[in-house]
């Protein structure tokens, strides 16, 4: 068995099976041309060699680092070029995974571990981007001048150990900084900011949750301004514990401005120290350091609040609500249990335990703790997915909490939107609707309200407009993990665009296990049965053993307003053979 060390470049038109449907022979003969004449071409010149086309796809071997990333920056941009004028539907884009590693040569072929990272990789770019792996960086950092960006450790499929991922773009390039191959996001036209996870300056790791908690809350605040166009933190924290310029980090996002600060906890007191930058020129347009107790914590984070949303250079209309801000609690240390809770509960999808406890600590020492007992609601409610739920009936506690969480938290947009959540979960569609639309009325920045009239509108009779809303959505959350995703995939499902649906789940990394049945219910109802049979195989493997889809599926049923909606599912579900 002959073995060598070797760069592997995996390339992948995105959207092909789209693209073949809106015009089968143009899109052939466009890419057939791309290869012929601008790709082969380009890997000759850097010393690379075709191991073998894959319908939409290339496997690229080259004995060079240097010479395969160049490749793949020269690749991308005559790509682009080529394909900058006509429809832009129908624009052919590439994504490219390129790893340096050992290989196993059989032939003309080749195979190994080298191989799958890359292809692994692959999938991890945007459209128009290069991913490759730590290894690969090590050996082209300093040679090449480019602007490469960590994106940090990711698990990989089938691939034992994490491993650290990069992305690079040529100097100069107008591309967005993640390697997208597209514009930068446009400024909205209205003041747009994004705040940075708060550093824990505390010393102590278990003081994650609280800096996190802090950050959370002004993100939450901001918000209510209407005026302003603030960054969900989901987007914000994926930037968490990483060395990355603030230029970089508004351009990835399309703000103008930077809050971030730190935060030190020692015992009865707190320090927050928080600063605005304005991206552009990276000049601080304000500093300012808060000392207080730590029963005065709101105080110091309202004080944060209206300090940054004055010194931004557009003037706000109106003054501050006086009731702007809802408090999760105002016994602090309910509120404790409560960011503790809630922390862990993001951490780990609400799969832990301990979540609960927690939660049900925060209620215990602040019965009025809205915030809590919406979390717990929540953990219950959507327990049904989980194929390991919390109870017989998972509802009934999602209700009961729902019900105590409103009761505490009336008028407040985040509460009414786990509301929202909850009673679509529990079939009542015109309630979860009612709360939607309150959310919304309250504060019409707040992403989850946002995503949950998405949701509705696509199981509630509109999947298309569903689908607009949750784009629309995503637009303020444009790193948004992958659960994030998963309803506008199912309302592509629910829209008969299925290979739309396919495109999100294909991407998805480390997907959980429910999700290979939508992705099986897709591929059936194309008639692709291989494909749904493979992901319907990745299900019954990696499901608990006392798991009940039909339970499972009977939840996701009662989703659906419309009867034809709900059986759209199950006949997807048993043409894989999933339900009989």
């Amino acid at each position: 068995m002959e073995r060598r060390l070797a760069a592997i470049l995996a390339a992948d038109v995105v959207g092909y099976t789209r693209l073949m449907g809106l015009d089968e022979v143009g899109t052939l003969r466009r890419l057939t041309d791309l290869r012929e004449k601008v790709l082969a071409p380009l890997i000759t010149e850097h010393r690379g060699r075709i191991v073998k086309l894959m319908g939409d796809g290339l496997l690229v071997e080259f004995t060079s680092a240097v010479d395969c990333v160049v490749c793949a920056m020269a690749w991308q941009e005559q790509v682009t070029n080529a394909e900058a004028v006509g429809d832009v539907d129908k624009r052919l884009q590439f994504r490219i995974g390129i790893n340096l590693g050992d290989v196993i040569v059989e032939g003309d072929d080749i195979h190994g571990d080298g191989v799958n990272i890359a292809a692994r990789l692959e999938r991890l770019a945007e459209p128009g981007g290069i991913c490759f792996s730590g290894d690969a960086y090590r050996q082209v950092r300093g040679k090449i001048e480019a602007d490469f960006g960590d994106l940090g450790e990711r698990e990989l499929k089938n691939v034992a150990e994490p491993v650290r991922v990069y992305r690079v773009r040529a100097l100069g390039s107008d591309g967005a900084s993640t390697g997208r191959g597209e514009e930068p996001l446009p400024l909205p036209d209205k003041p747009s900011v994004a705040v940075l996870p708060f550093a824990n300056m505390s010393g102590d790791a278990e003081q994650e949750y609280f800096s996190d908690g802090i950050t959370e809350d002004i993100i939450t605040e901001l918000s209510r301004f209407d005026e302003l166009f603030v960054i969900a933190r989901n987007s914000t924290f994926s930037y968490k514990g990483k060395s990355v310029r603030v230029q970089e980090i508004a351009r990835d996002l399309g703000v103008a401005y930077v809050v971030e600060g730190s935060v030190r906890k020692a015992g009865a007191r707190v320090r927050i120290t928080a600063q605005l930058i304005e991206a552009a020129s990276g000049n601080h347009i304000w500093a300012e350091r808060y000392d207080g107790e730590l029963e005065n914590i709101f105080d110091l984070q309202d004080e944060i609040t209206r300090a940054i949303a004055t010194v931004l250079p557009i003037r706000l209309q109106g003054a501050i609500h006086e009731n702007a801000r809802r408090k999760p609690s105002e016994n602090l240390t309910a509120y404790d249990y409560y960011l503790r809770g809630r922390w862990l509960f993001d951490q780990t999808s609400g799969q832990n335990p301990e979540t609960l406890a927690l939660l049900r600590k925060a209620v215990e020492l602040d019965p009025g703790c809205a915030h809590a007992y919406g979390a717990i609601a929540i953990a219950y409610a959507y327990s049904v997915f989980t194929l390991s739920p919390l109870s017989a009936d998972p509802t009934i506690e999602a209700r009961a909490n729902i019900e105590r969480a409103l009761a505490a938290g009336t008028g407040n947009a985040f509460i009414h939107s786990n509301a929202a959540d909850v009673y679509l979960i529990c079939g009542d569609h015109d309630l979860a609707m009612n709360h939607s639309q309150k959310a919304l009325s309250i504060n019409p920045n707040e992403i989850d309200a946002l995503l949950n009239r998405g949701f509705l509108e696509a199981y509630t009779g509109n999947p298309l407009g569903g689908a607009e809303h949750l784009v629309e959505a995503l637009r303020y959350n444009p790193q948004a993990p992958d659960y994030f995703k998963e309803p506008l995939a199912e309302a592509y499902y629910m829209a008969r665009d299925y290979e739309r649906a396919i495109e999100i789940y294909r991407r998805w990394q480390n997907p959980p296990i429910h999700m290979y049945t939508h992705l099986a219910a897709c591929y059936a109802q194309l008639g692709r049965m291989d494909e749904a049979q493979a992901a319907a195989a990745i299900f019954k493997e990696g499901c608990p053993p006392d798991a009940d889809f039909d339970f499972y599926a009977a939840a996701h049923a009662r989703l659906c307003k419309y009867s034809e909606d709900a059986e759209h599912w199950l006949e997807g579900y048993r043409k894989v053979g999933l339900l009989n």
